[in-house]
């Protein structure tokens, strides 16, 4: 049950071979991020998935051309809440509600607190909270997707507005916030495919206070 395997196997995938990954384990990767905690169990993102080779196209320019865009199986685009809306806070607590079987308005009075909370920070402040969230749900789609030997790359390189605009996501309230193109290694062609991982060691990144 250990994902330590997985961790060790995947890196970031400098060049993809176009190969197609099978739907079920992009519905489990998928998954994985769906059912990553989040502040208060909000979710305030979205994932959009691309497979359209035009559409992946047009996406290419706008992350500096890098190859992933284009020769992934699939791509993820993580879209967090521009803002927190008190009628997606309501939608979300009014399903929290109905999946546990409680009586309509039992989560109201922390539902109220943590609605002032999240509304009453600037709103770039509530996009960068929100982006936060959006973290959590990409490290369990990495690890997912290792687990299942399937290459990604989670990419911060794009120009957010830019594809925000060609996706629509104004006018769900959303902003881009990283892609995750999936797919597999070109073995041959990726200079780091066959290189060490490198990482801290545990003695200068980890202390333990007893």
């Amino acid at each position: 049950m250990s994902i330590i395997p997985a961790l060790q196997w995947r890196y970031a995938t400098k060049k993809m071979n176009g190969e197609k990954v099978a739907q079920d384990k992009i519905n489990n990767i998928l998954e994985a991020a769906r059912l990553a905690p989040t502040s208060s169990g909000l979710q305030p993102f979205e994932i959009i998935v691309v497979t359209s080779k035009e559409l992946k196209e047009k996406i290419k320019p706008l992350a500096f051309n890098q190859s992933q865009i284009t020769d992934c199986s699939h791509l993820l685009v993580f879209a967090a809440w521009s803002y927190y809306d008190l009628n997606k806070i309501n939608h979300y607590f009014d399903y929290y509600e109905r999946e546990r079987d409680l009586p309509k308005g039992f989560s109201d009075n922390y539902k109220i607190n943590v609605a002032k909370q999240l509304t009453s920070m600037p709103i770039e402040r509530q996009f960068e909270h929100a982006s936060r969230q959006v973290y959590i749900a990409l490290g369990m789609a990495l690890t997912e997707a290792g687990a299942l030997e399937v290459d990604s790359i989670p990419m911060e390189g794009f120009i957010n507005h830019e594809l925000d605009k060609l996706l629509n996501l104004e006018e769900k309230g959303l902003k881009s916030v990283v892609i995750l193109p999936i797919g597999y290694r070109d073995t041959e062609n990726d200079w780091q495919a066959e290189l060490k991982k490198v990482r801290k060691t545990t003695a200068d990144m980890i202390t333990f206070i007893e």
